[in-house]
């Protein structure tokens, strides 16, 4: 299946795979947790790409299942000692899966911007059960004061606590969920999901019963989702409620809508452009006090990005190909028009 990709798809993510893979090694600790930040983000707005890009459902609550995946290994993990990994991290991909089941099932039966509001409710509904309730601990949030364990029988093939070690697992995580991805859209269920995207009427009047494969897709989603959050309280060593907000859906929604929707590929690059803009335009040294401003210049740039870039930053190259003023004939537009099919 991955056979089918071109050298010049293929190239830019090997070559991404290697830069990442070179940060430790800079001996600086802020690049290193900077990167391990953008691969967090990156993990998660893959998982919102399978639904927005490759299925073509719109859902502005994927953070209620970003945060689950969270607060699962904080509420799992004691404060005396740290917690077996192949306990918390299932414990939490099968509670954002779980919970994107029960949304799913009432959800995926509406459409457009219904679709949108409902899935934004029980989003808000996860949001305030960890906020306005013990569980959660409310505002304050959960501290994580160990890592979790690895240990097998009392052999430990990994030590989270260590940096390096836990930069590598989570690059691990990023190329194993990019992978797992792109062979799945590559499946006869990716191209149904794809079909999906494009006509969902057709597809049902080819005989696909479109609704078990939008739930699978929604579940998928939720517990790659569920992955991202439990990397990022591991991260952190902190949670709280905000982290299931619609802030957090809507900067999500946002990478992917700047990186170009449609590709895997995508997804990453506008984790990585979001996230540098964003410690850009906090930082002090460079805009000095106006930096408190930062989601002004940020959403400006958005902006500025969507209107001049309509597909996208992956459709940057293919503008700078383009030769300027020549007109473009139907079979170029056709040509350049988004593929059933999906793209890594």
């Amino acid at each position: 299946m991955l056979k089918n990709l071109t050298l010049s798809q293929l190239l830019p993510v090997v070559v991404g795979v290697l830069l990442f893979a070179l940060v430790p090694m800079l001996g600086s600790s802020f690049y290193t947790d900077l990167a391990v930040k953008i691969m967090v983000l990156a993990i998660f707005a893959l998982s919102l790409e399978l639904l927005v890009g490759q299925v073509g459902l719109v859902c502005l609550g994927h953070a209620a299942f970003f945060g689950l995946g969270a607060y699962v290994v904080a509420l799992m993990s004691p404060q005396s000692e740290a917690a077996s990994l192949w306990l918390v991290l299932p414990a939490s991909l099968l509670a954002a899966g779980a919970y994107a089941a029960i949304v799913g099932a009432l959800t995926l039966r509406t459409r457009g911007i219904y679709f949108i509001m409902a899935t934004l409710a029980f989003a808000q509904m996860a949001y305030y059960v960890f906020h306005d309730t013990p569980v959660g601990k409310g505002s304050d949030g959960i501290y994580l004061y160990f890592k979790p364990s690895t240990a097998i029988f009392g052999w430990q093939p990994l030590d989270l606590e260590n940096r390096a070690t836990f930069y590598y697992v989570v690059l691990a995580c990023l190329v194993a969920c990019f992978v797992a991805l792109a062979l799945l859209l590559r499946s006869r269920f990716g191209r149904a999901l794809a079909g999906i995207r494009v006509n969902e009427q057709r597809m049902r009047a080819a005989g696909f019963a479109t609704y078990p494969y939008k739930l699978a897709a929604f579940v998928l989603a939720a517990m790659v989702a569920g992955l991202a959050g439990f990397l990022y309280a591991l991260k952190d060593g902190f949670v709280n409620p905000e982290i299931l907000s619609w802030h957090q859906s809507g900067a999500v929604l946002m990478m992917i809508i700047l990186g170009g929707l449609g590709h895997l590929r995508g997804a990453v690059l506008g984790a990585i452009v979001f996230t540098l803009l964003q410690e850009l335009y906090q930082s002090q040294a460079v805009f000095g006090s106006f930096s408190k401003h930062w989601q002004l210049m940020l959403g400006l740039t958005i902006i500025v990005a969507v209107a001049a870039l309509p597909r996208g930053l992956m459709g940057l190259g293919e503008r700078l190909r383009r030769t300027p003023g020549a007109p473009r004939s139907s079979t170029a537009a056709t040509a350049s028009a988004p593929a059933p099919e999906a793209h890594a």
